[in-house]
């Protein structure tokens, strides 16, 4: 096991897209960090920079103690899961799982260890004998984990590993992931462009935009503290002639708590759960007038995206997180009430205010 260190690390393709920019964080020993960002993000390439699959254009990455920049795959100890699984059809799960094995010239004793063991940690003892056609998509995605755990590498890699899998399994796998690596101490780097598998599964989170890393940090952290307004998502706002900040929603002015006067333009986040929706009459309350547009029936919650006036082109759509299955329907009034001390405010410049950084 070893840390994964990145100072300053560039990658820049020959057509000249620079798909990762002055990359820098650490990766500890033993420790689960997730990679997450939209498409084009470069969270792909920033793994298999990792895994020597992608020239370092400049900078320094670290694997323990050594610099890596010039060693060969091979050289690495790293092991790599990939989104399709990669597995040898006409190989068995166990042929697939002894396969890097024999490459290495393992002993036969040595190889039936490390099988069992795998097999025995995955769950995929009784699955050994059968071909991949034979095995479902899950069955195929904890064999592809396990050919790589076999190899007992310092650092594991997994490129969008569940990303092939249906809704329940993705559920399934990736609790079996964290498990996996609790029991394992491997250190981790997971990529994958879905918000709930980063906040569930990493001990910290990396999230990239356009080949920079916009934040690192413990899921409540990024939740609660976002670093800047790509991570935290936000609805315009503007300030009123006293300097206090404040939301201009369907003409009915809303103040942000804590906020310091700026003589520049801000924006704001607001998360679902700040949100509380009301009967559309207490709108004379304070709260603000909106329409339901649409509602997402989740079971223990309902998430409810309502439309609410700006004075602007289409007004703005606020989602807000209700327990339980109300009794609201698409097209209906509702007041909506913001708690100001929950409001996330940003700079031009995108930075959350308050930022020491800035």
């Amino acid at each position: 096991m070893a840390s994964v260190e990145f100072e300053h690390v560039d990658r820049i393709f020959p057509d000249g897209t620079r798909a990762v920019a002055d990359c820098s964080m650490r990766i500890e020993d033993g420790e689960l960090v997730v990679v997450v960002g939209p498409s084009g993000s470069g969270k792909s390439t920033l793994l298999r920079m990792v895994a020597g699959l992608e020239e370092i254009t400049a900078g320094t990455v670290r694997i323990g103690e050594r610099v890596v920049n010039a060693l060969s795959p091979q050289e690495r100890n790293v092991a790599m899961v990939f989104q399709d699984y990669a597995l040898y059809p006409y190989l068995s799960a166990r042929g697939n799982l002894e396969f890097p094995l024999r490459m290495r010239r393992l002993s036969r004793a040595e190889m039936r260890r490390r099988v069992e063991r795998a097999a025995d940690l995955l769950g995929i003892g009784p699955l050994l004998e059968r071909l991949p056609k034979q095995l479902s998509g899950g069955q195929r995605q904890r064999v592809a984990m396990g050919r790589a755990l076999v190899r007992e590498p310092s650092v594991f890699l997994l490129d969008e590993p569940l990303s092939n899998l249906d809704a329940k399994l993705r559920v399934q796998v990736r609790a079996e992931i964290g498990e996996l690596q609790a029991r394992t101490h491997t250190t981790m780097i997971y990529v994958t462009h879905d918000q709930v598998e980063a906040m569930t599964l990493g001990d910290r989170v990396a999230v990239l935009d356009r080949g920079r890393v916009q934040q690192v940090a413990p899921p409540r952290d990024l939740y609660d503290r976002p670093a800047n307004a790509f991570v935290a998502g936000f609805i315009g706002n503007s300030l009123d002639d006293r300097g206090r900040v404040v939301m201009d929603l369907g003409g009915q002015p809303v103040p942000v708590s804590g906020a310091a006067a700026h003589a520049a333009p801000v924006t704001a986040g607001i998360r679902p759960e700040s949100l509380r929706l009301v009967p559309a009459g207490a709108a004379d309350g304070g709260a603000v007038r909106g329409v339901v547009e649409h509602l997402e029936y989740l079971g223990h919650e309902t998430q409810a995206h309502v439309r609410v006036a700006t004075g602007g082109d289409g007004g703005v759509r606020l989602v807000a997180r209700v327990q339980g299955m109300p009794g609201l329907a698409k097209g209906e009034p509702v007041g909506v009430q913001i708690d100001p001390d929950r409001v996330h405010l940003f700079g031009e410049d995108g930075r959350a205010l308050g930022d020491p950084r800035r």
